[in-house]
């Protein structure tokens, strides 16, 4: 497959606005290339700036001989899975929800994806 190819393929880019020291800007990576990420004022210009980046990356795989990642099929994923923990660590976690008023999978839920 050539860089054109790869680029057509659907791979997840994550973008978000942030607020920081350093000002307000857009900032964007792709999932599925480590490494692969951008920044810009505009989400226009992330946008782009994430594609040539997403180029790079790619081609810079293909040159060196390494594999690249394809996208992730997300339908592939029933979203469940099953979690063994200590006795000790679901207690607290049940406590720290039933205190915030949400169910034990919401709560692990927020953990995971605030972490």
């Amino acid at each position: 497959m050539t860089v054109q190819d790869y680029m057509k393929l659907p791979y997840s880019i994550n973008t978000r606005h942030v607020v920081d020291e350093s000002g307000s800007y857009y900032f964007a990576k792709v999932q599925e290339l480590p490494g692969c990420m951008s920044d810009g004022e505009t989400v226009e210009e992330v946008y782009n700036n994430i594609m040539e980046a997403m180029e790079l990356s790619i081609e810079g795989l293909l040159e060196s001989g390494f594999p690249v990642p394809i996208p992730i099929d997300s339908a592939s994923y029933s979203g469940k899975f099953v979690l063994r923990l200590p006795k000790s660590l679901h207690a607290k976690l049940a406590i720290e929800a039933e205190q915030e008023g949400v169910s034990l999978n919401q709560y692990a839920l927020y953990k995971l994806a605030h972490n």
